[in-house]
């Protein structure tokens, strides 16, 4: 009888030890696992104006994923670039591939796209002239000095048949590569944030989108610009090479390409950027 009690005594206290680590295996397994970003704070570069709009809704929801976002507002395109390379930010959004890679080509940073984020199709502008056929012999026109954009605004030339570029031409194409200038028109290469500001001195200028919006230049002054189908130049957000795989990363990405910035996006920029994801 005292055997068959210990024997009972033991069946139930493994009985009762493998219960408590059923509910032990329960609760490791079936509660949340903590979010890898909770803790996760990141700085992202962007340029003033209104990408700062569009920032505040992309931040709004990485907060919601666990993901805090900094900004860090640059005013030229030379910065957040070296930033990143430097570990200042931890990503950024302002640039598109030709001219990621003209950066990489020259400073050899360690920087790379991880999702798109808008197109801005690159436009002819004139206070003067309401057509390209109006302009006249001599005419002066500014273009982006900063290689990429300075080859996609004398392509922007070329489809409106102001000049003609030497066969083969690359992305990053020059005005040493212009080979037929039919009206002589003088190609003034100026900083890109400087053209749309010089606009009035000019007969007519190539501008950034963003910079048009931010001289104050109307889609109605804008006599041509360049296809957006199958367009190299939109834009993205960019990381170091190491953290391209990171998972907060892909909350970055997810946070920016969803349907409250599409909305954003679209009230800020009124039609003049498209987003592109």
């Amino acid at each position: 009888m005292t055997n068959n009690k210990k024997l009972h005594g033991l069946q139930l206290s493994r009985r009762v030890a493998l219960a408590a680590v059923a509910v032990s295996a329960l609760f490791t397994f079936a509660a949340p696992a903590p979010s890898f970003a909770e803790d996760k704070s990141i700085k992202v570069g962007i340029m003033a104006g209104e990408e700062e709009d569009i920032w505040r809704v992309v931040t709004s929801e990485a907060a919601k994923k666990g993901l805090k976002i900094e900004t860090v507002v640059f005013n030229d395109y030379t910065q957040p670039n070296e930033a990143l390379e430097r570990g200042e930010i931890d990503a950024n959004a302002f640039q598109h591939q030709p001219y990621l890679d003209n950066q990489i080509k020259q400073h050899g940073y360690h920087i790379t796209r991880v999702g798109y984020t808008g197109v801005w199709p690159i436009g002819l502008y004139s206070k003067k002239y309401k057509s390209v056929a109006e302009i006249p012999e001599g005419a002066v026109i500014g273009v982006p000095n900063d290689p990429s954009n300075e080859g996609r605004a004398l392509r922007v030339l070329q489809n409106e048949g102001l000049i003609k570029l030497k066969d083969g031409t690359g992305i990053l194409a020059t005005v040493a590569d212009v080979t037929d200038n039919p009206k002589k028109v003088e190609i003034k290469e100026l900083d890109a944030g400087i053209v749309g500001r010089s606009i009035d001195d000019l007969d007519a200028g190539v501008v950034n989108t963003d910079w048009a919006l931010k001289s104050g230049l109307s889609p109605a002054e804008r006599i041509a610009q360049e296809p957006t189908a199958d367009n190299p130049y939109r834009n993205f957000i960019a990381v170091k090479d190491d953290n391209k795989d990171a998972d907060w990363v892909k909350t970055l990405v997810s946070s920016y390409q969803n349907d409250a910035v599409k909305a954003e996006f679209d009230k800020v920029y009124k039609g003049t950027g498209l987003s592109a994801y």
